[in-house]
């Protein structure tokens, strides 16, 4: 029996919730969910850890850099519904359509595909004794969220579960 969006998204609310909390530089991960391993690809935009932190904020900062998660139900584009394009609140590069974006119920602004493939990038994640697979920008590394593929994003399919933090949002032009 197919789990009820909703019941998804209390149920992931409960895992995330003791990790959500946790910063540093250890939550950093590597691209394989392995703490001990930094991201060694190299992004076109390129910050010092101040300038990270200046520019976006403590929870921004946690979540695009430290790959936190931020609290369910709490991102303003969660009910979101403009026309526009959401971007990396890191460094401006579009991400995902408004026209992609539905009720996924999990608590997480959802959208069933990118803008363009190579805008995102996907990582394999196994932290936290889960495998999942990790959603950052390709323009400055930034921790998005995770991809599931869950089949409740049609007509992908799949489900781009991300951090409202992590964005921006540019309306669509009349």
């Amino acid at each position: 029996m197919r789990m009820k969006p909703w019941i998804f998204g209390i149920a992931l609310s409960f895992l995330a919730m003791p990790w959500a909390c946790v910063s540093g530089a250890s939550r950093r991960e590597g691209t394989d969910g392995d703490t001990t391993k930094k991201d060694t690809m190299t992004y076109k935009v390129q910050k010092s850890e101040e300038e990270w932190k200046t520019a976006l904020g403590d929870e921004a900062y946690r979540v695009l850099r430290l790959k936190g998660t931020e609290r369910p139900f709490t991102s303003e584009f969660e009910t979101h519904w403009e026309p526009g394009t959401y971007v990396c609140k890191g460094c401006g590069q579009e991400l995902f359509s408004s026209q992609t974006k539905f009720d996924a119920g999990c608590g997480w602004p959802s959208f069933y595909q990118s803008i363009d493939k190579s805008r995102v990038r996907e990582i394999p994640d196994n932290s936290h004794g889960m495998n999942r697979v990790e959603v950052v920008c390709s323009g400055c590394g930034g921790h998005l969220g995770h991809v599931f593929t869950d089949g409740y994003g049609q007509p992908t399919g799949l489900r781009y579960c991300i951090n409202g933090v992590s964005l921006g949002f540019r309306k669509k032009s009349e």
